[in-house]
């Protein structure tokens, strides 16, 4: 089955799913791009498709002309409105990048909208399909493992970013905008949140006026069995590198990720230790993408739908929410 594919925005990490996209010609042929810069787009489309993906600046116009089967949602937190409602409107599948707004209130108008409409959605939590993330999932799925009673996780960068990225109105925060991901990954692996704690503040770049979000934070996350979950993050680390690694410790297994396609397993529910190495180089972006298509096509849903990422974040919201009130925030 080939889909016709749509990308709306036109931003950096767009490219990468264009790439993605074209290198499937049997499964996609990207036909659209819409971008609020028209000399934006079409330049995409060039770089692309030779100039035949047609260039549209209205999302409206997309949807309603160029007869989609999919759309690549690339935007900014703070540009979503009505796409997802407009999408599934038309029966057009989605691909979304995270955060897939900056309220919970619009996060659940779209989960509404694409669950009401019965099309397939995919939010771009790619780490769930590391090689690692999915060797620990299996052995929880099957009971191998027990149930994971700590997690913990980093994430460490040091550069500016966008200008949107640095406000808070915009992007919600490093923790909203970046960490989700690794909170989303501790909903995937350790289970459901019911309580949170956090600590953020702007400690490196208080000089910037227009740096109005945290660059250090620590959060505790309490789950529903008893597990506890550990984030810290910054953007004061080493310039020029994105770190992010993560430790489990199950009941007959602790796991030392590298990253998500890279662990070491170490078995320590039997009479001696095992250790197993998983090591894939594998592109995480390809393989939701291609779930995606082989969920479209066999009409079920794909590994991490649209109410995925309205949880995760609710998640991150909270953990605002408690750095705000320094305070335990409980989750429903």
């Amino acid at each position: 089955m080939k889909l016709r594919t749509a990308i709306l925005g036109c931003g950096g990490f767009a490219h990468r799913h264009a790439a993605n996209l074209v290198g499937q010609p049997d499964k996609f042929e990207l036909v659209a791009v819409c971008d609020r810069h028209p000399e934006r787009g079409q330049a995409f489309s060039d770089r692309y498709t030779g100039g035949r993906a047609a260039v549209v600046t209205d999302h409206h116009e997309l949807f309603d002309k160029a007869n989609l089967d999919l759309c690549v949602i690339c935007l900014p937190p703070y540009g979503h409105s009505d796409e997802v409602e407009v999408a599934a409107a038309h029966g057009v599948h989605l691909l979304l990048e995270k955060p897939i707004a900056l309220t919970s209130e619009h996060a659940w108008r779209m989960v509404a909208a694409a669950e009401r409409a019965g099309i397939v959605t995919q939010v771009g939590f790619m780490f769930r399909f590391g090689a690692a993330v999915e060797r620990l999932r299996e052995l929880v799925d099957s009971g191998e493992a027990g149930p994971v009673g700590l997690m913990s996780a980093r994430y460490f960068c040091n550069a500016l970013h966008a200008p949107w990225w640095r406000d808070r109105d915009r992007s919600g925060g490093q923790l909203v905008e970046q960490v989700i991901h690794m909170l989303d990954l501790m909903r995937h692996l350790v289970g459901r949140p019911a309580s949170v704690y956090s600590l953020q503040s702007n400690l490196f770049h208080r000089d910037m006026p227009d740096y109005t979000i945290e660059d250090v934070s620590g959060t505790v996350i309490g789950f529903e069995d008893g597990a506890i979950g550990v984030v810290y993050a910054t953007n004061g680390a080493i310039p020029g590198r994105w770190i992010n690694d993560y430790r489990a410790v199950a009941r007959g297994v602790t796991v030392d990720f590298s990253d998500a396609n890279h662990a070491t397993f170490t078995y320590t529910g039997g009479a001696e230790l095992r250790t197993e190495v998983v090591a894939s180089d594998e592109g995480y972006h390809l393989r939701e993408l291609l779930d995606l298509h082989r969920a479209i096509e066999e009409g079920r849903a794909a590994r991490t739908p649209i109410r995925e990422g309205a949880l995760s974040l609710d998640l991150a919201l909270a953990a605002r929410r408690s750095a705000e009130t320094r305070g335990v925030v409980m989750l429903a």
